[in-house]
């Protein structure tokens, strides 16, 4: 019995160090490079997109610089890799980027199969129909045989079909790899209608040489819940990703942002002053400085300063907070305290 049980205590040792061993890796790796290696989309207005002097900026590029800001101090220190639906996932597995903040959807296949770990929600979609006006249509029940661009290795090739099937109508998919080539297909008359993320096919119409030629339907087909992804295997690294985002949702709640971090230092109230480093847990929690999240909001800004800048009604694509307002507001973004 005392043989068995040293074996089995050098067992437990064994697998212990192994995963103390292991643990971090990806953390490590940022904290010694200098840097978060992002990847993005290839080009989404509001999301992440590069300007003619390669400056990135958008709703999930905030993400990244959030993090960026969370771990160094400094929420510049981040560099971009453009990657396409289909190159997304190898590229985060392999170790090619350090997270994925590129309008990507949370389902059990990617939670499971593909070995990812979704950080959080940063924007609550669902899918919808881009139309030429000049079609006539007012409901996607009257498509019935129309033609649809879609971008490949998306969710969005799946919703169409069931969709499609359990209404009994049928359609014609032409697939492309990047969303640009789908919204130009779209504009040159290669298809009926654009199918894609309601946030997309805003983003997507502002690119046609005449926006209001085109109108998005009134169908919801899908849940779309958008977040930041890591890889599998270093919970440190998932964890300061994960309340990156939930510093920003959780300073908006308590009021605080980037024109007034500052000030809230002499705040009294116990919550304020626990995201701001104050007092409580800190930054031991997540290995990171006790002003982790006051970078956050001082470089990047708080949700509302995110959402507003990027995709809300001050910017082009004019879209209403909706269910993307916080939990008290009747929406659903929420965040579990920092204590």
């Amino acid at each position: 019995m005392k043989r068995i049980h040293a074996v089995a205590t050098a067992a437990v040792l064994f697998t212990a160090a192994t995963t103390t061993a292991q643990a971090g890796a990806t953390f490590d790796a940022v904290k010694s490079k200098g840097f978060v290696q992002c990847g993005v989309s290839t080009g989404l207005a509001g999301f992440s997109s590069a300007d003619d002097k390669g400056n990135w900026t958008g709703l999930d590029v905030d993400i990244c610089r959030a993090v960026a800001a969370a771990v160094f101090g400094d929420a510049e220190k981040v560099k971009y890799t453009p990657l396409t639906a289909k190159e997304r996932f190898t590229a985060l597995q392999s170790g090619e980027i350090d997270m994925l903040s590129r309008n990507t959807t949370w389902t059990l296949t990617r939670d499971t199969s593909l070995g990812l770990n979704f950080a959080g929600v940063n924007y609550y979609d669902g899918q919808g129909f881009l139309v030429a006006k000049n079609l006539g249509v007012k409901s996607a029940m009257e498509l019935d045989g129309a033609s649809f661009c879609i971008q490949a290795g998306t969710t969005t090739e799946l919703n169409l079909a069931d969709y499609f099937r359990a209404n009994k109508l049928s359609y014609t998919p032409i697939t492309f790899d990047k969303s640009d080539e789908t919204v130009k297909a779209f504009e040159a008359g290669r298809c009926d209608a654009l199918t894609s993320d309601q946030s997309q096919l805003y983003a997507l119409r502002i690119q046609l040489k005449n926006p209001e030629s085109a109108m998005v339907l009134p169908e919801v087909i899908s849940k779309e819940p958008l977040g930041p992804v890591v890889a599998q295997g270093d919970d440190e690294w998932f964890n300061v990703v994960r309340w990156s985002l939930f510093a920003m949702l959780n300073a908006e709640e308590l009021g605080i942002n980037s024109g007034n971090v500052d000030a809230m230092m002499e705040s009294k109230d116990p919550n304020v002053r626990r995201v701001l480093g104050l007092e409580g847990i800190k930054g031991s929690g997540l290995g990171l400085d006790d002003a982790w999240a006051a970078n956050i909001i001082r470089g990047v800004g708080n949700y509302a300063e995110a959402f507003e800048r990027n995709v809300g009604m001050g910017s082009p694509l004019k879209i209403a907070r909706g269910q993307n307002a916080l939990w008290n507001k009747g929406g659903l973004q929420y965040a579990p305290p920092i204590r």
